[in-house]
């Protein structure tokens, strides 16, 4: 009988799926109902040194094939977090996904979510709408490659690196992960995007720039797998556009070991990872895949 179990950058799932950060990882409570919907792990919201408020409205809209967002990483700071931690934690694993703008702010963070419970660290070294904690960070493979190493060295849970697409040079990123003892890659982040209203005649966000996720992402998404495969040796979470077994499967063909669903929690609602597991399963079956490990890769052989 077929397995969804999977190992993936030192941390075991009883099930593939995990929920993308940013949402419905916002509380403690919000956690525990994906677990109870069938996530086998949930990445936090990511979160700072200290409370952020955000971008203004108008940060969030629903545009052809997903949604754009400029929401600027709004959190509560990491001391207050601990209290959603503590509520989450019993009850599955949570993935601590962190911001900062320096190896130093990385590491004292990494530190805290260990502490809290986290079962890895998720950096988010791509948010395409955040000045100073985004893409500058995240397309500078020595900057990359320091923020990894300093936060290796400072906690003792994997530590996962989540890649922009927004560069030509993402497998040259991936390697910096991994020469610098990263336990796995998380691709993609969102595509930077832009929506103008004509009747203004002005970008509708109120930060202009925007990130764009959803199902229009995924052949990128899919694509940026797929070459990070074909270079890297340490496991790839792969994300981008899925809603369907279909969308999950191709992304673990491209090369991933296991997978994030963040926007089709939104269109397709919370019973979305039940649906994508139950397909999963009876198409290994028809196709005589025992595991998901038997699948990751399928498309390079």
């Amino acid at each position: 009988m077929a397995t969804l179990e999977t190992d993936i950058g030192g941390v075991h799932l009883e099930l593939p799926g995990m929920v993308a950060s940013g949402i419905m990882d916002e509380t403690g409570h919000s956690m525990v109902r994906m677990f109870e919907c069938g996530a086998g792990a949930v990445v936090s919201k990511s979160v700072g040194s200290v409370p952020k408020g955000g971008h203004a409205n108008p940060c969030f809209m629903e545009v052809a094939g997903g949604y754009v967002n400029a929401m600027g990483l709004p959190n509560p700071g990491i001391d207050l977090f601990k209290e959603e931690m503590d509520v989450a934690v019993p009850h599955g694993k949570v993935i601590g996904s962190i911001y900062g703008a320096s190896p130093e702010e990385f590491s004292h963070l990494a530190g805290k979510m260990e502490d809290y419970g986290a079962t890895a660290i998720e950096l988010n070294l791509s948010c395409p709408h955040a000045k100073g904690y985004g893409m500058e960070v995240g397309t500078d493979p020595k900057m990359v490659g320091s923020i990894v190493s300093a936060v290796k060295g400072s906690v003792s849970i994997p530590v996962w690196a989540k890649l922009t697409p927004n560069t030509h040079i993402l497998p040259e990123i991936g390697r910096a992960v991994q020469d610098a003892g990263g336990d796995a890659v998380v691709a993609i982040n969102t595509l930077k995007a832009m929506v103008i209203s004509p009747e203004f005649a002005r970008p509708i966000m109120s930060n202009k720039f925007c990130g764009l996720s959803g199902s229009a992402v995924k052949p990128v998404g899919v694509r940026a797998v797929y070459d990070l495969r074909s270079v890297l040796d340490i496991p790839i979470i792969g994300v981008g556009g899925i809603s369907t077994w279909r969308d999950a499967a191709e992304y673990i063909m491209a090369g991933a070991s296991a997978f994030q669903v963040g926007s089709a929690i939104g269109t397709d609602g919370v019973d979305v990872f039940k649906r994508i597991n139950d397909g999963l399963l009876a198409f290994m079956e028809e196709y005589g895949y025992d595991s998901i490990t038997s699948m990751v890769g399928a498309a390079h052989e």
